[in-house]
């Protein structure tokens, strides 16, 4: 059993076992600190916290008569502590606290604490300032106000006095459009520490944010988390639920860490996907647990004119040893992402009870700066996951014109700026057991095809009782259950130990791959789809 230290604050530390297990360890262990039994966890990812500030320690690992070599560390500095409370906060669950907490966080010096005390705190907007940390303790809550008059408006673009550039905050579904400010709002705000085993709740239900929630009143729905031009951010320990839309929304930013959260949101809750990283570079999302009412990560950079205007993509991403269940996807490239997404890597992760597991979605439109490249899914176990593996070029719930002959048509249409491009995926030991509807759905674009696919060490197998669904939201598709792999436009497709067993019908349907390898042998395939269980 081995370990690493990964995140340190004044107050606490947070280590990761590696080669123990996915999110859970098989065995549970004691964590001991300088040699004394402080707890005891089956978590892959563990936080400790109670240390006090600038103090070497030693932690090590105990499992039956096993104990790992104990590492040192010393608890970061920190000046100076300052009590929400003593700046007016109550905490009653009545009373408003945005202002004694703002007061707070704008009092705090650099290297130093803001105490969010147990209580039930009421909350319209918090803004961040640079260099500071943010503790909710134990029991603390920051319970958000569900009335729009509570929240500022963060305005979708305002021009420069020069008039030749313009200033974006609000953004929605990768347009830059007026938008509320989220529960907690950081902007242009750099070296910030979030922690603790607080809560923040939306308090989003039906009668409020959830209510005709297509119907944009004063702007768009805040965000629970929204950073925007941040850099250096780390979100550690908290839960979020009943988020009014997305969860956290990272945005332009760079160099954020997302370690043991939890982010909480009910099934049919719409568009509270977990988090969505737009147009980032450098994040590292860890340890923590999702369930949501959409898509559990969802990695975008924009649509057309924010990705063809500022060419941000996400890239340089990391998501290991996270729980998702209960959502759309678990991981879902775009659709939004005119700027691309690159160089991503999910791996040791375990996804439970969604519609789709690793999901890619684009469409003719994105435009030619909309590139996925060097992304790689490993090590991954999925159960009760409708559909594992679906990659849709032409996907159409999105967009005025989203159900257009020119988003959907199945023939080859001119290569041009409005074309976007997938390069090159890897996916390697994956484990998908009782799968419902389709056990992999890749179609790329006739006029563009998706250019290598590696497949290896997958292994896939159906439920008795599969509930139909779409494999994919693409025009012609239909509802189905216990279907094989079926890839279509693929430049070059190699699949090395892919085993499916239980499906109905063919288990391989492959159409329109140039170089197609299994296991070895160059395998042929049809020019010309013959129609079935999707229409051309």
């Amino acid at each position: 059993m081995n370990f690493k230290i990964i995140f340190i604050t004044s107050r606490k530390i947070t280590i990761e076992l590696t080669g123990a297990g996915i999110f859970y360890t098989e065995n549970p262990y004691e964590i001991l600190l300088n040699g004394e039994r402080i707890m005891e966890s089956s978590r892959m990812v563990q936080t400790v916290d109670g240390l006090c500030p600038h103090t070497d320690y030693q932690i090590s690992l105990r499992q039956g008569d096993m104990v790992t070599e104990a590492l040192s560390f010393r608890t970061d500095y920190e000046y100076v502590t300052l009590d929400v409370k003593r700046f007016g906060a109550r905490g009653d669950g009545e009373h408003d606290d945005t202002a004694a907490i703002q007061a707070a966080v704008s009092s705090c010096p650099a290297r130093s604490r803001v105490l969010i005390p147990q209580g039930i705190y009421k909350v319209s907007s918090v803004f961040l300032k640079s260099d500071i940390t943010i503790e909710l303790a134990e029991g603390a809550v920051l319970s958000a106000y569900t009335d729009r008059e509570k929240f500022a408006i963060l305005p979708g673009m305002t021009e420069t006095e020069d008039g030749n550039k313009k200033y974006n905050l609000g953004t929605w579904e990768g347009e830059p459009v007026d938008m509320f400010s989220a529960i907690i709002t950081g902007i242009n705000v750099s070296n910030v520490v979030i922690t603790g085993k607080g809560m923040i709740d939306g308090n989003a239900g039906y009668d409020n944010w959830w209510h005709e929630f297509r119907t944009i009143v004063g702007a768009c729905r805040p965000r629970m988390i929204f950073l925007n031009h941040c850099e250096n951010i780390v979100l550690h320990g908290f839960t979020t639920q009943n988020s009014p839309a997305w969860n956290i929304h990272p945005y332009f930013s760079k160099n954020l860490r997302f370690i043991d959260l939890n982010i909480l949101n009910p099934k049919i809750s719409p568009n509270t996907d977990g988090m969505d990283p737009e147009s980032c570079n450098g994040m590292e999302i860890v340890g923590t647990y999702f369930s949501v009412g959409d898509d559990c990560i969802a990695v975008k950079s924009g649509k057309l004119y924010m990705g063809s205007t500022y060419k941000e993509p996400s890239q340089n991403i990391e998501i290991r040893q996270c729980c998702m269940r209960d959502g759309h996807g678990c991981v879902t490239l775009g659709s939004e992402m005119g700027a691309g997404v690159r160089n991503l890597t999910v791996r040791d992760c375990l996804f439970i009870n969604t519609d789709r597991g690793l999901r890619i979605k684009t469409r003719r439109g994105r435009g030619k700066d909309s590139v996925v490249e060097d992304v790689i899914f490993e090590n991954i176990v999925m159960d009760q996951v409708l559909s594992p593996f679906v990659v849709n070029s032409l996907y159409w719930d999105c967009d005025p014109d989203g159900h257009t002959d020119y988003v959907g048509t199945k023939k080859a249409l001119p290569v041009d700026e409005r074309t976007p491009e997938i390069r090159k995926m890897v996916f390697r030991r994956i484990k998908a057991t009782n799968t419902h509807v389709c056990g992999m759905f890749l179609y790329g674009l006739p006029e563009q095809k998706m250019g290598e696919i590696v497949m290896e060490d997958i292994d896939i197998s159906y439920t008795d009782n599969p509930q139909a669904e779409f494999p994919a939201m693409m025009a012609g598709v239909e509802k189905v259950t216990k279907k094989g792999i079926y890839v279509n436009n693929v430049k070059r497709l190699i699949m090395n130990r892919v085993n499916i067993q239980g499906q109905d019908g063919a288990a391989w349907n492959v159409y329109h791959v140039d170089e197609f390898i299994r296991d070895g042998v160059h395998e042929e395939n049809s020019k010309e789809e013959p129609g079935g269980w999707i229409e051309t």
